[in-house]
């Protein structure tokens, strides 16, 4: 059973099962986030959907470079969550299965590439307070505890 964070399940909302894949990036005590300014300010873990067709860890590097500029090297997969959205930027309420990997930041290739969003570095422990969701704090804790 995967775990659920978040809000609640709307009664007789439909979601669309929406697969993503997103990376924890560590580089000693600090955290390389992205913040999104649209629909709600909030900084995140980068990543993001995994387009039809394509491989969950092509779609990895593909967010994370477009989200942050940067290129990653993966570790390994930490685990996995759901989360029940309303996306407005889609339109869409969506059940998320969000993927964490945990990575380290290799090379800073320029700026996001995807608008509205801008990388931010952060010490781990203000990441712990500030990620906007909490599917995405609970895997970060769990990458620090080197919990499998």
């Amino acid at each position: 059973m995967i775990r659920r964070y978040g809000e609640p399940l709307q009664q007789g909302q439909r979601y669309k099962r929406r697969p993503g894949v997103y990376a924890i990036l560590l580089d000693g005590d600090h955290l390389l986030a992205t913040h999104q300014a649209e629909p709600v300010p909030e900084y995140q873990l980068p990543g993001g959907g995994i387009d039809p067709g394509e491989h969950p860890i092509a779609a990895l590097h593909r967010e994370v470079f477009e989200e942050t500029g940067w290129r990653v090297a993966l570790e390994r997969r930490l685990g996995a969550f759901r989360r029940f959205t309303y996306m407005p930027e889609y339109d869409l309420w969506a059940e998320k299965l969000c993927t964490v990997y945990l990575a380290r930041p290799v090379r800073r290739l320029g700026p996001p590439s995807e608008p509205g969003h801008e990388a931010v570095w952060m010490s781990v422990a203000a990441a712990l307070e500030v990620l906007g969701n909490p599917g995405d704090r609970a895997m970060l804790a769990r990458a620090l505890t080197g919990a499998r």
